[in-house]
Order: structure tokens, then C-alpha cells, then sequence
């Protein structure tokens, strides 16, 4: 009983000691992951056991530390790449940055890094170049890589001002560098093939053909975040004795917005509302305060930013058929992330723990919305948007329900797919459209 009250405590001053650790470890880690030879050099440098630390990185970044290890290593060596790419020479070679971030041999350096850019080292390192006012990018896929979830994503709107479906691929207007631009994605069986054409003369600068690669891999799926490869996803299911969800679809992964904003308006548009009349308010609001791409560069409008949605005063979007409360909550939330009180683009080196209270302290977010924000926005791997009736639908259908699931039901059902419940609620979406 006393351990009961002093851990309620602790709640109730925001003090977790098992969060900080976590914290304290994923900064460290970050900041030099060649201090850490593997995982069991993370367990050591926090005098935890493997098992908990295991538990506490798939609580808070829901992912393994190994895996968390080998995703500070190749963000580590990308940055340093970008720096030589922009002609900053240091005397280090592409190996130097390699040895330094953790890995010990060429081989196994030059197999992580391609498995999570899809780029060899030398190609990535000419993302940091300048270029004229247009250029290509080429990525490999993974084996076995499914573009239909992508582009079912990004036509999920056949009217959308911001992208246009052409095909096996898709262009998307983009901000690279505080820039509009426009991003045209070609998908063959195993590479990506992308165009970069900025939107007024001018070059691409250094970065900001490495920023239209990751708006690639975000939308394509392949982010190296959070949710990472299916595979273990798979693994899982199979394991439970549930493979039956993923038949037909193996391989699937889940495609995010093309910045977490463009996530979160979406988020917040949809509350409640069917996926027709949500596409319409954002048609309204991109019409309001969006950027038009030029004719000759396909017409296409960048998603409005943080900073022109906080601008809007809720009374200005009334006349877009939000509600009162819907356009407090959505000039409310961009003044949040604005301001940096809502840091969404840095996520990725917060705990999933960290972010949803983020989120849930923004007025107007709750768990519905948190939930799908960090599942489609953020790419975290072990969400569940409890409310969300397409997959109480789904769960329905599963498990042969004669109703639907109430939120602790839902938690329930989702529990055994725990720690990869984003995918295992992508695949519930994903089945209903099924035959029966």
C-alpha cells in the first residue's frame, strides 16, 4: 500500500523515475552512439537488467534498444555525410564517420546504412550538394515493398490540392528549405525514382535534397523511425496465432503525412466528422492560407504551415464550415507547435511517452486524436486510437463480433499485438475493404 501511494505521488508531481532513465539514456545515445558497442552497453550504462531496459524503450520509444541503437547510428552518420556533401572537407573519410557513430566493420556498416536510406553512403553523401532549381533521387525498396497502401493514402482524397495520384507513383507539393517545391515520386518493382523541381528560380541548397528523400520515405512508408520493418510484425502475428489479418497483405507498412503538421490539421479535421467532409474543410483551408505551386510546375499547393494557420483568427474559419470549437482547437494547436510549445518536428528524439502528453496538454487533442497523430504523423509503433470506428470495424469483423467494442474492449482485443499495435491497427483498417 505505501509503494501504491508513493508511485501515485510521483504521477501526481510528473515524476517517473523509470521516464527520466529513459530520457537520460535516449539523449546520451543520440548525442554519441559510438559510446555504446550494443545493447548490453545500454543496459550497463544505466545499472538496469536487459530485460527492463528492453521494457522501458518499448514503453517509451517503442522500439528495441538495439534497434534504437542502430537508428542514432545512421542518423549520426547521415548528418555528417550532409556536411561533406556541402564541400565542409574535415580530413574524415566516409569510414571515420562510420567507426565514430559505433559500427566496427565496413561490411556491416555499409548493410545498415543502405537497409535504412536505401542509398549506399557515397550516394546520400551527394544529398548535401547545391543543385540547379531541379534534380533526381534514387532509392532501392525493400524486397517484397507494397505501394498500394501509399498510394490508397494519398488518393484517399481524389480531389486533394496537395497531391495527385499518376499511376505507380504520385507528385506532392513540398516545403524544402522554407521553399515550395514539387516532389515526383516514380515506383518501380525494387527503387524509387524522385524529382525535385523548386517552385521559383533559384537552386536547391545543401539539405534540401536529403529533406525531399525523407518526405519520400515518410510517405512511402519507410522512415526510419519508430515503426520500422514489418517483419517482426509478422513474426508476432503469426506467433499469437493471428496471421490470418496480414494474409494477402505481408509487407504492408504504414504510410505517414509528409510533415507531422499536414498529420495533425488532418487529425484535427477529422474529429467526427466522415473522411469526405474532413477533405473539404482541408480543401478550404489550404484555399485559405496554403501556397499555389505554378502552373507549369503542376499547380499544386504546399500544405499551409504552423505559422500561417496560428495566424487565422477561429472567426476566420467559420465561413469554412468548421465549427466554433474545431477552429479554436485547429488555430489553437498550430499556435502550439508555432510556438514550440508542441515541438512536433523533433518527435522523433522524444519518448512516445513525452509526445503524447505533448499532445494531450494541446486543448482539443484528446486520446482519439494523439493516438492517431503519433500513429500516422509520427510513425510511433504501438498506438491505438481508441474511439477511431474504422477500427472498432474491424475488429468486429476479426473476431466475429455481434457488437462494437467499447474503448476498454478495444484496448483489450489489441493487447496480445502489443508492441506493434499501429501495424496490427493499420492491418484492421486495411480489412475492410476486403471481400467477406
Amino acid at each position: 500500500m505505501q509503494l501504491l501511494a508513493a508511485e501515485a505521488d510521483l504521477s501526481y508531481r510528473d515524476e517517473d523515475p523509470d521516464l527520466d532513465l529513459a530520457e537520460g539514456l535516449g539523449r546520451r545515445v543520440r548525442e554519441a552512439p559510438g559510446a555504446f558497442a550494443d545493447a548490453a552497453a545500454l543496459a550497463a550504462a544505466t545499472g538496469v537488467g536487459p530485460t527492463k531496459l528492453h521494457r522501458l524503450f518499448r514503453l517509451h520509444f517503442h522500439a528495441t534498444p538495439a534497434a534504437f541503437l542502430q537508428r542514432a547510428r545512421v542518423d549520426r552518420v547521415c548528418r555528417g555525410l550532409l556536411v561533406l556533401g556541402d564541400g565542409k572537407r574535415d580530413g574524415r573519410r566516409i569510414l571515420d564517420l562510420a567507426l565514430e557513430a559505433g559500427w566496427d566493420s565496413a561490411s556491416a556498416f555499409h548493410a545498415g546504412f543502405r537497409r535504412a536510406t536505401g542509398m549506399a553512403p557515397g550516394d546520400y553523401r551527394r544529398l548535401g550538394r547545391r543543385a540547379l532549381g531541379s534534380a533526381e533521387i534514387v532509392f532501392e525498396l525493400p524486397r517484397g515493398y507494397r505501394p498500394e497502401p501509399t498510394l490508397r493514402f494519398l488518393g484517399r482524397d481524389p480531389e486533394s490540392p496537395c497531391e495527385r495520384i499518376s499511376g505507380a507513383g504520385f507528385a506532392k507539393a513540398v516545403r524544402l528549405g522554407g521553399r515550395p517545391a514539387l516532389l515526383v515520386v516514380e515506383l518501380a518493382p525494387r527503387a524509387a525514382r524522385c524529382r525535385v523541381e523548386m517552385a521559383a528560380a533559384g537552386p536547391l541548397g545543401p539539405g534540401d535534397l536529403a529533406a525531399a528523400h525523407a518526405i519520400a520515405r515518410r510517405v512511402l512508408g519507410l522512415a526510419g523511425g519508430q515503426a520500422g520493418d514489418p517483419a517482426p510484425f509478422e513474426a508476432h502475428a503469426r506467433r499469437i496465432g493471428a496471421g490470418r489479418l496480414i494474409a494477402g497483405r505481408e509487407g504492408m507498412r504504414i504510410p505517414l503525412a509528409a510533415e507531422p503538421f499536414e498529420g495533425l490539421v488532418w487529425a484535427i479535421l477529422g474529429q467526427q466528422v466522415n473522411v469526405a467532409f474532413a477533405a473539404t474543410l482541408r480543401h478550404r483551408l489550404i484555399d485559405l492560407c496554403g501556397e499555389r505551386l505554378p502552373a507549369e510546375r503542376s499547380g499544386l499547393a504546399v500544405h499551409p504551415t504552423p505559422a500561417a494557420v496560428a495566424a487565422l483568427d477561429p472567426e476566420d474559419l467559420l465561413p469554412l464550415q468548421l465549427s466554433r470549437r474545431k477552429a479554436e482547437y485547429l488555430v489553437g494547436a498550430a499556435r502550439a507547435v508555432a510556438s514550440g510549445e508542441l515541438p512536433l518536428e523533433r518527435s522523433g528524439e522524444e519518448t512516445a511517452t513525452r509526445v503524447e502528453r505533448r499532445l494531450l496538454a494541446v486543448r482539443g487533442l484528446g486520446p482519439w486524436t494523439a493516438a492517431y497523430v503519433m500513429l500516422r504523423a509520427l510513425g510511433f509503433a504501438d498506438c491505438v486510437p481508441v474511439g477511431d470506428s474504422g477500427l472498432a470495424a474491424g475488429l468486429v469483423r476479426f473476431h466475429g463480433l455481434d457488437h462494437r467494442p467499447n474503448p476498454e474492449g478495444t484496448r483489450r482485443l489489441l493487447a496480445p499485438w502489443s508492441p506493434h499495435r499501429s501495424l496490427a491497427t493499420a492491418h484492421l483498417w486495411a480489412s475492410l475493404g476486403d471481400a467477406p
